[in-house]
């Protein structure tokens, strides 16, 4: 199985874009060209921001899934490796946190 990349783009209206790929050189290129996601086609240009790499393909998508799912201020402390705040974001801060404790 290939390796695999778990990557952050920042778009040029300041919005996070969060993709895996085998072939990272490739996937920036197609993006910064306009051939990349349709989110990041309308919003060039674009940079990297983050990189993550694996040593399967299915762990970087894996990734990819789990951090769409962050809020800005998450995927912001991941980018800038803020980890005291990725942590402290990461508790679990609904109703139903007390009642487990």
């Amino acid at each position: 199985m290939p390796k695999g990349f778990t990557y952050i783009l920042q778009c040029n209206d300041g919005t996070f874009y969060t993709g895996s790929t085998s072939d990272i050189e490739r996937r920036i290129m197609e993006h910064s060209k306009g051939h990349g996601a349709n989110y990041t086609r309308k919003r060039l240009p674009v940079r990297l921001v983050y990189l993550e790499e694996f040593d399967r393909i299915d762990d970087a998508f894996y990734r990819e899934k789990q951090i769409q799912n962050w809020s800005r201020k998450k995927k912001r402390a991941l980018i800038e490796s803020d980890f005291d705040k990725l942590h402290k974001l990461s508790k679990c801060l609904n109703d139903t946190a007390s009642e487990n404790r």
